[in-house]
């Protein structure tokens, strides 16, 4: 399999899963009680340690993006000093993402026994959300490339999960900060859905939020940004020197030392 296609590969099956932790724990919060506080606190419990999890497996592969605004963000950074997704890459991440988060939504209302194809009636567009995706979405981006760019990306999973878990909390939106679950999740008519009327705004408020974070970095870390992509695999190149060594004919000789005559050249 081809380096592209396994992170392809990796993308959306880690998208996938990370919708279904996030739509998952808010089905069976919302069967367990109907206090809503107790759901979000167990929707957000879950979605730290999923993510950070998910991270930790799919980081090493693909980057473990998840995320349109994080690839869309790594291209934009990269793009002058050759590092990070090319926007063909960047492009195909975004769609195996959006896939992905769809299938991960169906996967959850499966595993709940309920219809696997829904569209969300939760109507979440207010001035108040929109405003709280683009400052949950900055800081996304700014805590993913303050780490890539300050050598601490083996934190991300740490990090990229605590910020999640804490901005469930602190924003109004609950912090959706990616454009793929808020498109997975307009498929779960469930506490953690939306409808889809919402989404758009919100993914607006995503793209908005993502270049503020990128012009805080740009400010706070200039110079040449490493990606939050592995790097590609390359077939390795053998230099004339060591083919030659490689082709050259090898004198023979018998076990008494004596050597052999060359083989004629052809």
């Amino acid at each position: 399999m081809t380096d592209i296609r396994r992170r392809l590969l990796a993308e959306f099956v880690g998208t996938a899963a990370l919708v279904t932790v996030v739509v998952g724990s808010g089905i069976a919060a919302q069967q367990l009680t109907d206090d809503v506080a107790v759901q979000l606190l167990a929707n957000s419990t879950a979605t730290v340690f999923g993510l950070g999890v998910l991270i930790l497996v799919f980081g090493p592969v693909s980057g473990a993006h998840f995320n349109p605004v994080v690839s869309l963000a790594d291209w934009l950074l990269g793009r002058r000093h050759g590092t990070g997704l090319d926007f063909i890459d960047a492009l195909a991440y975004a769609i195996a993402q959006i896939g992905g988060a769809v299938g991960g939504a169906v996967l959850a209302n499966i595993m709940f026994d309920l219809d696997a194809w829904q569209i969300s009636t939760h109507d979440r567009i207010t001035t108040g959300h929109l405003v709280g995706e683009v400052v949950a979405t900055a800081g996304l981006i700014a805590v993913i490339f303050a780490l890539a760019r300050s050598g601490r990306a083996a934190l991300s999973a740490a990090a990229v999960a605590a910020y999640i878990g804490a901005a469930y909390w602190f924003t109004s939106s609950t912090s959706f900060a990616n454009p793929a679950v808020t498109i997975g999740r307009v498929f779960s008519d469930t506490f953690a859905g939306i409808a889809p009327m919402s989404a758009p705004g919100f993914i607006v408020a995503q793209f908005v939020g993502a270049a503020l974070g990128l012009a805080l970095i740009v400010v706070l870390y200039p110079g040449s940004p490493p990606s939050t992509s592995p790097p590609r695999e390359r077939t390795p190149r053998v230099d004339q020197a060591q083919r030659a060594v490689r082709l050259r004919p090898q004198r023979r000789t018998i076990p008494d030392g004596t050597r052999l005559p060359d083989p004629p050249r052809r």
